[in-house]
């Protein structure tokens, strides 16, 4: 697609050293001229050698000795003494701009002023054709070819103009998939940013196939292909549909111990719907009950490409009841945009609120109860950076991710607590929280890999509350203690897992977990966690079935094989 036509005859040709054969492994590089160097080395052997000298060659050019004579002082069997005179520098005079569009310079970031009494390094020439190429086949130009024209010689000066001949002014023409996928053609070239009629972009297509690697319900069922034909450009995109929709539950029935006669719903359900009716849109659902007085819930969905635009649009309700302590709701609105190929920043607001459960028992006492009724209207940012070569099951590459929020908490003075309790305490303060993580994929070989995760956050408020506080433990951050198992103000741990692949998808592996955590509302100060287990993922025709077990150290729960944990589970995929 790209073709740089540069005609500098003796100058741009290499001025490449001959390849000595000789098999000794000493050698003094001596400069004389302009430069005086003289430089001994120890080389391995004759392919070191001939490297080193043409290394050395390439060092003169690049200063503007473009004539160096060479002579050998001494030459036998295991050593040899070249003498090189550097000759003359020869120096840029002038670098005219020509039939160049001065505005493509600009966009290009081109000087030409820099080439004016600079010496005459053709490096810097390639470089500078480069970057007018690249800029042109983003512009709707790929066959764009440019030269310097009327080169000429003046002493120990070069001058010369650009001229690029421009080609024919290509566009897209229609968006091809030729893969088996339900999702829309529309959908993807408006995700693309490729749309038929518009000028040719090298570069949309190479960042829109990066952006299709980002996308879990998509896989690539070959090379993308690019034809060109009466001056539009086609894209033939084979992607498939991955099985990445799942949906999985467990249902049980227990005596209610409170009710007599009565029974007792528990169980989980959870529900992932990706690229709905082919058009980007994600729904999930997740459900957890196992006691009669704690559960979680948590219903989220995403539509891209909000109203034909660029920005997406988020929303999310969670709800937590923890036993007969309190109970918390988060709702939360975030609009993103895909700043590039990789990168992903959203804006969100969130309205968190906390209440008591039970009050009896508390109305003589003589100090607030460390979780209380709240409500906290936040503000923030996230932003999301992927490198890893599947985002669905990654063998390597990285994620990182960081969230940050600010905004006022109030806290609401509860009717069957006194009212003195509430004397001296700022209720309106501000209160602000950051988390943030990045995981790495390590891989060693088609068997053998690591996935390390480093994850920390932080929440600050004069007053802060049980329910304020982060939850941790569990399969997705410290295994080896329950779900939730730590309330935190402050943590950070650290995830160490060595994995033995024996198929694509399946592997088994061994893991480490450390982590640092403060809870100050009970004062628990600062508790230094370990675990230790070992697992397997095996991936079965309609789904993956995990097993975890663990040991989990903690202040509050010894190492030992009593309380260990088993963390599994099965996933049916369609």
């Amino acid at each position: 697609m790209k073709r740089i036509l540069i005609f500098l005859f003796p100058l741009f040709c290499a001025f490449a050293s001959p390849g000595y054969s000789q098999g000794g492994k000493w050698l003094r590089w001596e400069l004389v001229g302009a430069l005086s160097l003289q430089e001994d080395q120890v080389l391995r052997d004759s392919v070191s050698l001939s490297n080193f000298i043409k290394g050395k060659y390439q060092e003169l050019y690049s200063l503007g000795y473009l004539a160096p004579q060479e002579s050998k002082v001494k030459s036998n069997a295991d050593s040899l003494w070249l003498r090189v005179n550097t000759g003359d520098r020869f120096e840029w005079v002038t670098l005219k701009q020509g039939n160049v569009d001065p505005v493509l310079l600009v966009k290009t970031g081109v000087d030409l002023r820099r080439f004016d009494g600079r010496p005459f390094d053709y490096r810097q020439v390639s470089r500078l054709f480069e970057s007018i190429l690249k800029e042109s086949e983003n512009k709707g130009y790929p066959f764009a070819a440019i030269r310097i024209d009327s080169l000429a010689r003046t002493e120990k000066g070069f001058s010369g103009a650009l001229a690029l001949d421009s080609g024919p002014r290509i566009t897209f023409d229609t968006l091809k998939i030729t893969g088996d996928t339900k999702t829309k053609p529309e959908f993807i070239s408006r995700f693309l940013q490729i749309k038929p009629g518009e000028s040719f972009s090298q570069r949309k297509i190479d960042d829109g196939i990066r952006q299709i690697r980002g996308l879990p319900y998509l896989k690539w069922a070959g090379e993308p292909e690019l034809s060109f034909q009466n001056e539009e450009a086609t894209l033939y995109l084979p992607v498939s549909d991955r099985r990445i929709n799942s949906i999985d539950g467990i249902i049980g029935f227990l005596p209610n111990e409170n009710e007599g006669g009565k029974l007792l719903v528990t169980g989980q359900f959870d529900i992932a719907l990706y690229n709905v009716a082919g058009t980007g849109r994600n729904y999930e659902l997740h459900w957890q009950r196992f006691n009669q007085f704690s559960q979680t819930l948590k219903i989220t969905g995403f539509e891209p490409l909000l109203l034909g635009s660029n920005i997406d649009a988020g929303i999310s309700f969670s709800l937590l009841k923890e036993d007969t302590t309190f109970l918390n709701r988060d709702f939360r609105l975030n609009f993103g945009y895909r700043v590039s190929s990789d990168g992903y920043v959203s804006f969100f607001t969130r309205r968190q609120a906390g209440d008591l459960l039970a009050v009896n028992g508390l109305e003589e006492s003589t100090q607030l109860p460390e979780a209380g009724d709240f409500r906290f209207n936040n503000y923030g940012l996230n932003y999301r950076h992927i490198w890893l070569d599947d985002i669905f099951f990654p063998r390597r590459g990285a994620l990182a991710q960081v969230e940050f929020a600010i905004g006022n908490k109030n806290i609401l003075q509860n009717t069957g607590l006194s009212p003195e309790l509430y004397e001296g305490i700022e209720l309106k303060t501000l209160q602000y929280y950051m988390e943030a993580r990045f995981e790495k994929h390590f891989y060693l070989s088609p068997r053998w890999g690591i996935f390390t995760r480093l994850a920390g956050g932080l929440v600050e408020n004069k007053n802060i509350l049980l329910n304020d506080l982060f939850r941790i433990g569990g399969l997705q951050s410290i295994r080896g203690f329950n779900e939730n198992f730590f309330f935190a103000d402050k943590y950070l741990y650290l995830n160490f897992e060595p994995r033995f692949y024996f198929d694509s998808y399946s592997y088994f592996m061994i893991f480490a977990d450390m982590g640092r955590l403060e809870n100050n509302v009970q004062n628990f100060g600062t508790d230094q966690t370990f675990s230790a287990g070992m697992g397997f993922s095996l991936e079965t025709g309609n789904g993956v079935f995990n097993f975890i077990y663990g040991l989990g150290r903690s202040n509050i729960q010894d190492f030992s094989l009593n309380l260990s944990k088993i963390h599994f589970g099965y996933t049916g995929r369609f």
